[in-house]
């Protein structure tokens, strides 16, 4: 028989514990708590955590652990198919309640969905709530009464709209039922072994709901001022890095604004430099928003013209890009930070997008997928926005004739070259006359350098120009089967 004084907790993209609704109704209902975290790599299928995100994962979950002690909980870790642990929990333990936050991947709904009903027809109260979000995807309209498809509009009619709700703080105690065993994390394997790649991203980041606090206070202190004028310049430290932690829900967007509008209300910063910042935590949301009621959006192209383009399947050339090894060292450079560091400036993502779409003619779907293993924000919604963006296929894209030349995205967006010698270093010694385009240094001046193109550092993969014409000619040709 179920015990009215049992509430599982379901922690999943919320490890926090501010701002936390489930957390925070359990504690309301009274009575015991368990906090479970479950490993399901089985539903969400080719969208289970990639290498970066188990790295993120492990030590976010080890934070929240810590945390919840405090509190006088602890995180019960599962492994399996998430519906039917919740199942087991729940007649295991008597629980009489199973709150969580919502996730709005299709995988993640159609499971909610139907746990929730399944619970409730047991007798088992079962709610979910809106953490992860500003607003719930369905809550801003456009004038016909359905989801906007243009960034701009949303943005705006959000700016129009009620203020998002106030976080909450955390609670000041969990009651934790301590008594249910669960897995070891050590023996989930989330960390990499051999080899052991994380250590650019353990030099880099610090998971974990203090990490994330101490993300934000950073950035307001240091960069928000700037934030419009160094946000494309990925040699400075002019963004907020916030991304994994928002993923992963050590700080929620109400937080994160809330934070910002207070420090505006201070003085401390400007209000056109916070709202430029803003406006991106929108575009969040409206990610989510093109997810929610284009439940394919993360596989299939938006405007479906686009699945005819004449796509090439050209492994070494893909290799080659994961690499970081085209010719093109701004595109170098931006492979070579995501893999030692899990993470890669905006400016540089939309140009290494690019470079792949346009250059090598080589399907959004795969960049996306290397995206997905490699980044410690792989986040479904905000990944296949932008892929689908850079392409031109997705809702409010850039046109496909818009065609990133690396070599003046490099020269006005790194002028100084220091983001690529950062990352590039065997051609940290030309001079930035040509260090976007070794290929036209004289030979005296390559050989200062200790640059030998072809053996030190590759040719080019391809011709910019002749690169371009061939996407252009390739657009015009989906255009006319359309």
């Amino acid at each position: 028989m179920s015990s009215p004084s049992i509430s599982i907790v379901w922690f999943r993209q919320d490890l926090r514990l501010a701002d936390n609704p489930a957390l925070a109704a359990a504690c309301a209902r009274g009575g015991k708590i368990l906090p479970v975290y479950i490993l399901d790599d089985e539903t969400p299928g080719s969208w289970r955590p990639g290498g970066a995100s188990r790295w993120w994962l492990h030590e976010s979950l080890s934070s929240l652990d810590r945390g919840l002690e405090v509190l006088g909980a602890k995180l019960c870790l599962r492994r399996g198919k998430a519906a039917e642990v919740i199942g087991a929990l729940t007649k295991e333990t008597g629980a009489s309640a199973v709150f969580w936050n919502r996730c709005y991947e299709a995988h993640a709904i159609r499971r909610d969905t139907n746990l929730k009903a399944n619970l409730r027809d047991q007798g088992i109260d079962a709610e979910s709530f809106n953490a992860n979000l500003l607003f719930e995807p369905w809550e801003i309209k456009n004038g016909q009464g359905g989801p906007y498809k243009v960034f701009t509009p949303f943005w705006k009619a959000l700016l129009a709209g009620p203020a998002p709700a106030t976080p909450e703080p955390p609670p000041a105690s969990v009651d934790g039922l301590r008594s249910v065993a669960g897995d070891s994390l050590a023996d989930w394997n989330l960390r990499p072994d051999k080899p052991d790649w994380a250590g650019g991203l353990r030099k880099q980041w610090t998971p974990g709901e203090q990490g994330a606090g101490q993300r934000l206070d950073a950035f307001l202190d240091e960069a928000a001022e700037t934030y419009k004028t160094r946000r494309d310049q990925p040699a400075e430290s002019g963004t907020s890095r916030l991304s994994p932690h928002l993923h992963w829900g050590e700080i929620s967007p109400r937080q994160v604004w809330q934070t910002c509008q207070r420090a505006i209300a201070t003085g401390s910063v400007r209000e056109d430099a916070v709202m430029a910042f803003l406006r991106q935590l929108a575009w969040r949301d409206f990610s989510h928003v093109l997810i929610y009621h284009w439940p394919d959006f993360p596989e299939k192209s938006w405007k479906p013209e686009y699945d005819s383009f004449p796509w090439r399947d050209d492994e070494q050339a893909f290799t080659a890009w994961c690499r970081g090894r085209t010719g093109y060292p701004i595109v170098d450079a931006g492979m070579r930070e995501l893999w030692h560091t899990g993470w890669m400036h905006n400016r540089v993502r939309m140009i290494t997008a690019s470079f792949l779409i346009k250059h090598l003619l080589i399907p959004w779907q795969r960049g996306e997928a290397w995206f997905w293993d490699t980044l410690v924000d792989a986040d479904l919604a905000n990944n296949a926005a932008g892929w689908q963006w850079v392409a031109g296929s997705g809702a409010d894209a850039s046109p496909y004739f818009r065609i990133f030349n690396p070599i003046t995205q490099g020269e006005k967006f790194d002028p100084q070259g220091h983001y690529i010698r950062r990352w590039v270093p065997e051609l940290s010694k030309l001079p930035n006359d040509f260090l976007n385009k070794p290929w036209d240094a004289p030979a005296e001046v390559l050989t200062a350098a200790g640059v030998t193109l072809g053996e030190t550092y590759p040719l080019p993969m391809v011709d910019h120009k002749a690169a371009r014409d061939r996407a252009l000619a390739g657009y015009q040709e989906m255009k006319k089967q359309a």
